[in-house]
């Protein structure tokens, strides 16, 4: 792997840096943190090198002094909104971010629901929260948010919002995704810290997009197609302009909630810490890219992802054509297309060559491998066992899975099962090959391969079962689909 971000120098400078933000205020610290605390996987796909849980190295060093409080939008949970790298709903992330902080010795205060407006299935999801001993608070929504400032500062605004009762001095505010309300919830508790008599500050945790990388530049364009379903659009900050002539790029929720904070931070400390919404950040990212190139070509790869996921999405019903239009207008102000990720060409030439689905890989070293549906594989299977097989140099007429084997399983997903699909799915030659793997050493030698698939890349003309989805996630191979149910044979 090419390495484009130098992760080492990443954690010692932007660990300094939150140190001296802590040291900056008084009695505690609201923190958010933008983007994944631990399994920041976009990250690490558009800057390559960096790794997905640097954000948690850097808080383990202070964990004596913080608690993490997680946030959802009973929006969220109302829609059964998916994080698409894991293929989970957020109200089941919230459980899992939960013991995987706590796992690590990390302190969860409680889980905090946003935008209640009274919906049943967040009470649902409150009592069962609450029947695991987690405390649950409420914030609600408010008419007018950004804009309202007067509401926003008072008791019909933030005063009517439960008090999360905090005790360290560094509160980590975090969530499922984006636009879950981290940042409403920091301001709600300065405003009720405040009529408590504590002096609390408040910054931000950044990632995307990068300050001090232009509007243009392939890695914001990046983050801009990740958010396209919160419509977030990356701007040039005109409070940091104003300020010290400098050109910054930030987004619209930040700068637009901007007045809301100086507002709050006056009648707390009677004056503005913050000249910009950047200044709020502690983003040492764009310090950190040591190949621009590289970051560059797979920023520009993450964008034409983003679009085959939007597409299938749609098919699907699970998002709006706005989503796609967005990432399609992206993709032409990042000057690519389609035809730039090799997979995609190489996956419809062996489908038009065949008449059937297929599907292709790029490993590592640029090497394109292809796979098709077969009455015993789907193309993914196919594709899996063909990698394998390249890795292990098996040639690739030897059969790692007699027929024998396959035969009863069919039997067993279509007769017993009363399933549709008698495919093998990629997980099912996983298994077999294990089986095969204690009287085979061929089978032996492609299980040993896996770690290999890491990082590759996969586009199958057609959309993959969920099965197919997780299990190239579990392998790290990034995967795109067109937004195509079924390719019938030709006859």
């Amino acid at each position: 792997m090419k390495y484009g971000f130098d992760n080492e120098k990443y954690l010692k400078i932007q660990s300094e840096h939150i140190k001296e933000r802590i040291a900056q205020f008084g009695d505690k610290l609201y923190m958010e943190f933008g983007g994944k605390l631990f399994d920041d996987y976009h990250a690490s796909r558009v800057l390559p090198g960096f790794q997905p849980d640097s954000k948690l190295q850097m808080l383990m060093q202070l964990k004596d002094d913080l608690e993490i409080v997680i946030v959802i939008s009973a929006v969220d949970i109302e829609k059964n909104k998916i994080r698409n790298d894991l293929g989970i709903t957020y109200d089941e992330d919230v459980l899992r971010l939960r013991d995987e902080f706590m796992s690590r010795g990390l302190s969860v205060n409680s889980v905090v629901i946003t935008h209640y407006n009274g919906q049943s299935s967040a009470d649902a999801y409150r009592k069962r929260l609450e029947s695991d001993d987690i405390k649950v608070y409420y914030h609600h929504t408010i008419e007018g948010y950004p804009n309202n400032v007067a509401l926003i500062d008072s008791e019909d605004g933030f005063g009517k919002n439960d008090y999360v009762e905090t005790t360290k001095s560094l509160v980590v505010i975090t969530a499922p995704g984006p636009g879950s309300g981290k940042m409403a919830v920091c301001l709600s508790q300065l405003y009720q810290e405040n009529k408590r008599g504590i002096k609390a500050g408040y910054a931000k945790f950044e990632t995307f997009p990068v300050w001090s990388l232009s509007l243009t530049h392939p890695v914001n364009i990046a983050y801009e197609a990740a958010t396209a379903d919160l419509e977030d659009v990356n701007m040039i900050d005109p409070f940091h302009l104003d300020a010290y002539g400098e050109t910054a790029v930030n987004y619209n929720r930040d700068i637009e909630i901007f007045p809301v904070m100086n507002a709050l931070f006056e009648d707390i400390y009677g004056e503005a810490p913050y000249k910009s919404p950047t200044d709020m950040g502690v983003n040492m990212i764009g310090s950190c890219i040591c190949d621009d190139e590289v970051c560059r070509k797979a920023s520009l790869q993450e964008i034409i992802r983003r679009y085959y996921t939007s597409l299938c999405k749609f098919a699907e019903g699970k998002c709006t054509e706005s989503e796609v239009s967005k990432i399609s207008l992206l993709m032409k102000r990042a000057k690519i297309s389609t035809a730039d990720r090799r997979t995609t060409l190489a996956a419809k030439e062996r489908m038009d060559a065949s008449g059937v689905a297929a599907a292709a890989i790029e490993l590592e070293d640029g090497t394109i491998l292809t796979g098709e549906t077969s009455p015993l594989l789907g193309p993914c299977s196919a594709l899996l066992l063909n990698a394998l097989k390249h890795f292990a140099g098996i040639a690739h007429n030897v059969k790692l899975i007699p027929q024998t084997m396959i035969a009863p399983i069919q039997k067993t997903k279509v007769t017993y099962l009363h399933g549709h699909n008698p495919r093998l799915h990629t997980d099912e030659v996983l298994v077999a090959i294990s089986m095969m793997s204690l009287i085979d050493e061929n089978c032996l030698n492609a299980l040993d391969q896996l770690p290999k698939l890491a990082g590759a890349q996969v586009h199958s003309t057609v959309m993959l079962s969920e099965v197919d989805r997780k299990t190239f996630n579990k392998l790290g191979i990034d995967l795109t689909c067109d937004p195509v149910k079924k390719i019938k044979k030709r006859k």
